[in-house]
């Protein structure tokens, strides 16, 4: 029976048939094909009863040749890649009936490996007659190129039992499969190998030791073997820059490079990127030119890696000019390479220009990918447009982006970060998949505001469906607990961070503190502070700050000297604590001594100036307040309304008034405390027409809308001047009796004029609103006894005693060698 084929296409066509099986067993020895092949006789030539069977198309041949001829076919079609080529010209060897040598079969196998058909690869190396070292490295380093790098490992461990030595490029092979699959000790274990057979010497065995304990985490072992090699190839380069770059020495990097400069010897396009990347992390932009100009200087043309390597360090920078010329001498940029300029130009607040190119790129046909689109959404969250945002989530639907983690995740962010907070929770509740990125750029919407509830009610849902929380899951509900004043939910969620075991950690630590500060839970806040193993300049002034202000000065300052005794330097907000504590207790030494602090350490911003200027006028040294107010830099709005409510508490109002005028005719515009340091000055004066010229000119001149704050200053101005029954008038007009401290300013206007009518009144309104508050039952005894009406006075004592408020006793402080002692008025003599 004769078989003949009738073209060469038919053929291909048979053999890519054939060779379409990819989990056959190691040796199969009777299956059948789909077209009556056995797979044993695969690359067998066809024969009948008489023997082998001769197409009379091929003529007369030298068998030599002939094996010579296709190894050299089958080796180009392996260094191009190309899997159709191939499989033609096995189909011709088997057409041909010449039966393959160990070298044309190793030729086969590397070329079905090489064009990315390992199962080919393995069926041709399973029916090897004879298997060298060649053949095993062939389908080894196959497997590895298809991501089964654990087979890779098998083969080679099988190869090993069958007796087949390795040499340095199978060892390369294998090396190469533990550093996908991460198999630290397997890889020491040929790192042996290769010491016995003296291998090390060989660049590709000792660059894929390199890279094996690189990826593995093993910088230590890395090192001593790149500088035990004889010479540095690019691979082992690159793999310990890479190194360096991943667990952040990216200074080490960079001297690695320049010695390697030193050495004269010619880096190639493949360095260049890790070195660019630590340019970029480090922020150095100088070097990150130096190395620049290394690339035009050696002639390296900009590839889309090259490039986009360089647009990231330009950005990360601050540099979008030079990326942006990068960009532009980029050929033929691809889609990594427009989303590196877009990002360049989001992360330097060139919005503008990032949608500009972000449009740009479906006109020149390339189509964004997810990290595109995400880059896109990161972008406009920098602006806080919500129009913006929706505009681009609209283009990622109509484009066809599903919302898968990353992009959906983005999104998310976007929306929550310009406070679109129902919009990203629709987006939350569309996601395809959630992880725990998911749950907190949700609670990162929560922080704020009335909806801090809501964060409570998503973390207990998390919870619920058996998301683990991270840190940043704690600390992101610690700031809604915070702002809500959770305290007991707040309690709970740090018993969580417990049995998690991340309490030392440094931000979840800090999360804790800032809660129990703002909730008032100093005891706790402590005992957190206590617990943190390392405490920077921020930790400390988390907790001077809450004792500031709780009114716990002494505290406040005494915990500054502890962190003085730690040897941590405080910063503004440090010495704007215990400058506000100071003035709270009136020490005007310690006060002294943080001005000192401030001059030496060269603080002298807007916050702490006014501090300063507040410390002196509260400890009555108005005139070194003037003092720090003159020779202040730059005397912005706050700086004014220190000074003016300054003038005003020690019942300076002309000078305040003129404070007031200057700082208008410097062109500082006034804002509500400005008004208030002004009315209070008309009070203390007992200027009655200029405080009402300039509560007029608050919202009739500068649009403002007065506050409570403002009609109390008003009702003190009326009441000292004696005209209680305009004050009740004024309330009711501003619609304040519901208001308790504009009553406590007539009551206190009472006093002074001894109307009893109206402080009745007062009282009453007072009793039903805050009933108490006993300044409010002491007030009027007080107006009782002035008037000689003890009957009267005796029956509110008795009020207050019967309804159980005890009167805050008064106290006062001395400071002894730093520290304050404080007395109570029910203390008793020693």
């Amino acid at each position: 029976m004769l078989v003949s084929f009738s073209s060469t296409n038919h053929l291909h066509l048979h053999f890519s048939h054939s060779l379409s099986l990819p989990n056959l067993p190691r040796r199969p020895k009777s299956i059948e094909s789909s077209h009556g092949f056995s797979q044993s006789r695969l690359l067998s030539p066809p024969s009948c009863a008489n023997g082998p069977i001769r197409c009379s198309k091929f003529p007369p041949f030298d068998h030599n040749d002939a094996l010579r001829s296709f190894a050299i076919t089958l080796q180009e079609c392996a260094l191009k890649g190309s899997i159709i080529n191939g499989k033609a010209t096995h189909g011709r060897l088997i057409r041909s009936g010449i039966e393959p040598d160990t070298f044309l079969y190793d030729c086969l196998v590397n070329m079905y490996a090489k064009c990315g058909s390992v199962g080919c690869a393995q069926q041709v190396f399973d029916l090897m007659p004879s298997r060298d070292v060649v053949g095993w490295t062939a389908v080894v380093a196959g497997h590895v190129a298809e991501n089964d790098s654990e087979g890779g490992v098998r083969l080679f461990v099988e190869m090993q039992r069958e007796g087949i030595l390795p040499n340095g490029f199978a060892l390369a092979a294998a090396l190469k499969a533990c550093s996908v699959c991460l198999r630290l000790g397997f890889a020491q274990q040929l790192h042996g190998e290769a010491i016995k057979m003296q291998l090390l010497s060989d660049s590709y065995v000792g660059s894929s030791l390199v890279e094996v304990y690189v990826k593995c985490g093993e910088m230590e072992f890395a090192e001593k073997v790149f500088f035990g090699l004889p010479e540095h190839n690019s691979v082992s380069l690159n793999a310990m820059l890479n190194g360096y770059s991943q667990i952040g020495y990216d200074i080490k990097a960079i001297m690695l490079f320049h010695k390697l400069l030193e050495s004269e010897t010619r880096p190639n396009e493949y360095i260049f990127p890790s070195v660019i990347k630590c340019c970029a992390s480090l922020g150095v932009g100088r070097q990150g030119k130096a190395i620049h100009g290394l690339l035009v200087k050696y002639g390296i043309e900009l590839d889309g890696v090259l490039g986009s390597s360089l647009i990231d360090m330009y950005s990360k920078c601050d540099s979008a000019a030079d990326a942006h010329k990068v960009f532009e001498r980029i050929p033929e940029p691809d889609v990594v390479v427009y989303t590196a300029m877009i990002s360049c130009f989001g992360r330097n607040g060139m919005a503008l220009e990032a949608f500009q190119l972000f449009s740009n790129m479906r006109r020149v046909g390339i189509i964004q990918n997810q990290y595109t689109l995400v880059i896109a959404a990161c972008t406009a969250s920098k602006f806080g447009d919500q129009r913006l945002c929706g505009s681009i989530h609209s283009y990622i639907v109509k484009s066809g982006g599903l919302l898968e983690t990353e992009l959906g995740n983005a999104i998310l962010n976007m929306y929550m970060k310009v406070d679109a907070v129902e919009e990203g929770c629709k987006v939350f509740n569309c996601m395809l998949d959630r992880d725990i990125v998911s749950w907190n750029m949700l609670l990162s919407g929560f922080h704020s505001g009335a909806s801090c509830d809501q964060a409570l009610r998503f973390f207990n849902q998390m919870i619920t469906e058996k998301y683990i929380p991270n840190k940043y899951t704690f600390i992101s509900i610690l700031r809604s607990c915070t702002n809500f004043k959770a305290s007991s939910y707040g309690t709970q969620v740090h018993a969580h961070i417990i049995k998690r075991g991340i309490e030392g950690d440094s931000h979840v630590g800090r999360a804790l503190l800032d809660f129990y500060v703002n909730c008032g839970h100093f005891p706790r806040a402590c005992l957190v502070f206590n617990r943190m193993q390392e405490k920077d300049v921020f930790d400390w002034t988390l907790v001077i700050t809450g004792y500031a202000k709780k009114d716990q000065g002494e505290k406040a300052i005494e915990y500054y000297r502890d962190m003085q005794r730690e040897g941590v330097s405080p910063n503004g907000s440090t010495l704007s604590s215990c400058l506000s504590a100071s003035a709270d207790l009136a020490a005007l030494s310690c006060g002294l001594q943080f001005h000192s602090w401030v001059i030496k350490s060269g603080i002298g911003d807007e916050f702490v100036s006014s501090s300063l200027i507040d410390m002196y006028v509260k400890c009555g040294s108005l005139m070194d307040a003037e003092a720090v107010f003159y020779s202040s830099s730059i005397r912005d709005e706050i700086l004014w309304n220190t000074m003016i409510c300054g003038y005003s508490h020690h019942g300076c109002a002309v000078q305040a008034i003129e404070a007031f005028k200057s700082m208008m005719d410097e062109g500082n515009k006034p804002d509500e405390t400005t008004f208030i340091g002004v009315l209070s000055a008309c009070s203390h004066a007992g200027l009655v027409n200029e405080g009402l010229s300039y509560f007029n000119a608050l919202s009739h001149v500068y649009g403002m809308n007065p506050t409570i704050e403002h009609c109390a200053c008003m009702i003190d101005i009326l009441g000292k001047a004696g005209k209680l029954e305009e004050a009740e008038t004024f309330i009711r007009k501003m619609a304040l009796t519901h208001n308790p401290s504009v009553w406590q300013a007539i009551l206190g206007a009472c006093r002074m004029h001894g109307n009893v009518e109206i402080a009745e009144r007062a009282a009453e309104k007072l009793f039903e609103l805050e009933p108490n508050r006993d300044s409010t039952y002491v007030l009027l005894g007080n107006i009782y006894a002035d008037l000689r009406r003890w009957n009267d006075a005796s029956r509110v004592r008795k009020l207050l005693s019967s309804r159980g408020i005890k009167k805050e006793p008064g106290c006062s402080w001395i400071e002894v060698d730093g520290r304050f002692h404080v007395f109570l008025a029910q203390d008793g003599y020693i």
